[in-house]
């Protein structure tokens, strides 16, 4: 009996010590993916500083300014009182007569004539007169300006003259005054004396000066209405110019600006008045100036017996001998109509 006993104290013994080795090995286990998860973090949070030092750092630097040619129209100042002893109100509802309609088959005779306007001559003056007035500066070229910068009017690319490709008023500017140009002076703020060699960029931008645009072209077309029997001239575009000189400031030729169609121009050029010198009370609007043709040029390029689509300037050298032409051309359009009556 007391052999049973022993064996069975010495059983439970075992296999207490067995259930205590199993649990302590259990806890090792536990107690190292504890570790190892522990040891993981600490490996990713160095893995992050270091990715956090090696990152690029940001780029600071300032962009490039871009330059763009403008040129500076001045605001007009409307005056707050009546600048005049009369009401003038009919200048603001002013609008252009309707073109009358010519049929197509009506149409017997039709020539393309160019011409030149000099501001200089003594009738075109108005081009030129530089007073300010409620709607701005009065120089036509200044009127042009206006009207494409706000919109009322699209100009063209002087590429050719048939209103092909819309030129903006930034391509305009370029054409005129060029782009503004960033030229490095001495910092004298910085450097007074100029010993520490210390320089700074500074921007130059080239003035629009409005006298220097001194010609005009226009375009025309004449043609003969069978129906009404008369001759009708209308015009259709009108471009300024500006003279291209030599190194020696010498004259060498003049290149137009823009193209601007004239049937689009004209609701805007009937709220303008042109100057007139003798009256200054009966003063036409640029509208009607155009129509009743008051103003000189001389003919520099035609359809007739032109079939190169040559100016004048290239088939004949003689400056004296280009005006006869252009005379000699208006005077077959003239003598057209002329010779289909018989008295």
């Amino acid at each position: 009996m007391k052999n049973c006993v022993i064996r069975l104290s010495l059983f439970v013994t075992v296999l207490a010590l067995a259930v205590t080795t199993v649990n302590a090995q259990t806890t090792k286990h536990r107690t190292k993916k504890k570790r190892t998860s522990t040891a993981k973090k600490t490996n990713t949070n160095k893995n992050n500083a270091n990715t956090a030092v090696v990152a690029p750092a940001k780029d600071t630097t300032k962009p490039a300014a871009v330059l763009e040619a403008d040129i500076k129209l001045e605001t007009p100042l409307k005056s707050l009182r009546n600048d005049a002893v009369i009401e003038r109100n009919l200048i603001k509802d002013r609008t252009p007569l309707a073109y009358e309609h010519i049929r197509e088959d009506d149409a017997v005779f039709r020539q393309r004539v160019w011409r030149e306007i000099d501001v200089h001559e003594k009738m075109n003056l108005p081009f030129a007169y530089a007073a300010t007035e409620d709607n701005g500066n009065q120089r036509f070229i200044n009127i042009l300006l206006n009207a494409i910068k706000s919109g009322e009017v699209t100009a063209f690319d002087p590429i050719d003259d048939r209103f092909t490709t819309p030129y903006t008023f930034k391509q305009i500017a370029e054409n005129l005054v060029g782009k503004p140009l960033l030229k490095q002076i001495p910092d004298f703020e910085k450097d007074p004396d100029g010993s520490k060699g210390i320089m700074k960029d500074t921007m130059i931008v080239q003035d629009f000066n409005p006298d220097a645009i001194e010609r005009y072209w226009i375009k025309e077309e004449w043609v003969f209405d069978k129906e009404s029997s008369r001759m009708y001239v209308r015009i259709l575009g009108i471009a300024p110019l500006k003279t291209i000189l030599n190194s020696d400031g010498s004259f060498r030729d003049v290149l137009p600006v823009f193209w601007v169609y004239y049937p689009d121009l004209r609701p805007m050029l009937a709220k303008y008045e042109a100057y007139n010198g003798k009256n200054y009370g009966a003063r036409m609007s640029w509208e009607e100036l155009f129509e009743s043709r008051m103003f000189a040029s001389r003919i520099i390029k035609s359809t007739m017996d032109n079939p190169g689509d040559k100016q004048i300037r290239e088939y004949i050298k003689d400056p004296i001998l280009q005006l006869l032409e252009g005379e000699n051309i208006k005077e077959k359009i003239f003598n057209y109509e002329q010779d289909l009556w018989s008295y």
